[in-house]
């Protein structure tokens, strides 16, 4: 049986694909007991260390999930701004006007080749020079203004690739039938990019997630990463284990997110499957632009 990605393997290599992974699992595990082994040593794996997890429940009710809330906070206000800014900016650069298209692509480019730290700390310190935001919410809104500002500009290549990547004639059977360009883009390409363009998006959003932390490091902002230092000062936790309790919180974070883009990614191709795309005559002429 052949895949539209590549050929099925034979027996050959079903064989040295069972090879592999038991020479895989095997070096793991000897690289854990070798790790495992190292921070036993160091006594880095004693109870009273990892303790305070399980039985003092004020270290997540104090420390752990406010800080997770403040992330999703963080990373939910960033994609609800950057998503809708980032497809206007995306189908900004495929503009047929060289004045919408020239500084669109200029816009893009200057924020999507400035690390996002930067834009955090630069926004911190505009917010301190020439506005009265309380200093509470000063970190939350640089955070967020820095991510918005980079991961707009790469869902705007993200739309724009999309886009580009249907075959032209989409784009020719919507200009025979009279569409206008802004139906034609909102009625025809974005539906069908929306499939293409979803895994690239989703990775998009755990870079949101994972880049909150950023914020905690610099600038103060209490996620989920600025709570370690209170809780190994204030329970006595090893330190490795706070970062190993926090790793695994946003691990099943951005599981869950990839998890249910590929059940929605499923299910976006099964409907295209199973029933046809229809454009009400009406809503046609009522137009975009």
């Amino acid at each position: 049986m052949t895949s539209v990605l590549y050929d099925a393997p034979g027996p050959g290599a079903k064989r040295r694909n069972v090879i592999y992974t038991v020479v895989f699992l095997a070096v793991f595990a000897l690289a854990a007991w070798w790790v495992l082994g190292i921070m036993a040593e160091k006594k880095q794996l004693d109870a009273e260390k990892w303790s305070p997890f399980v039985t003092d429940s004020r270290v997540w009710t104090t420390f752990l999930l406010p800080g997770l809330a403040e992330t999703l906070k963080a990373a939910a206000l960033s994609l609800v701004i950057a998503l809708p800014l980032g497809a206007i900016l995306g189908i900004g650069r495929l503009s047929d006007h060289a004045w919408v298209r020239v500084p669109v692509g200029v816009v893009v480019e200057f924020f999507r080749s400035i690390p996002v730290l930067i834009m955090m700390v630069f926004a911190s310190a505009l917010f301190v020079q020439f506005t009265t935001v309380d200093s509470e919410l000063r970190p939350l809104y640089s955070v967020v203004t820095g991510l918005v500002l980079y991961n707009a500009s790469v869902i705007a290549e993200i739309v724009r690739s999309g886009i580009e990547s249907l075959p032209t004639g989409q784009t020719d059977a919507a200009k025979a039938i009279g569409m206008r360009k802004g139906q034609m883009m909102l009625f025809v390409l974005l539906p069908q990019a929306v499939t293409a363009m979803l895994p690239a998006l989703v990775s998009q959003l755990v870079v949101i997630v994972k880049d909150t932390a950023l914020g905690g490091a610099l600038l103060g902002f209490g996620e989920l990463l600025f709570q370690v230092r209170p809780i190994t000062a204030n329970y006595g936790a090893n330190t490795i284990a706070t970062l190993t309790v926090v790793a695994l919180i946003f691990i099943l974070i951005n599981f869950a997110l990839t998890s249910f883009a590929g059940w929605l990614e499923g299910r976006l191709r099964k409907g295209k499957k199973s029933t046809g795309a229809m454009v009400d005559r009406s809503t046609m002429d009522a137009g975009v632009l």
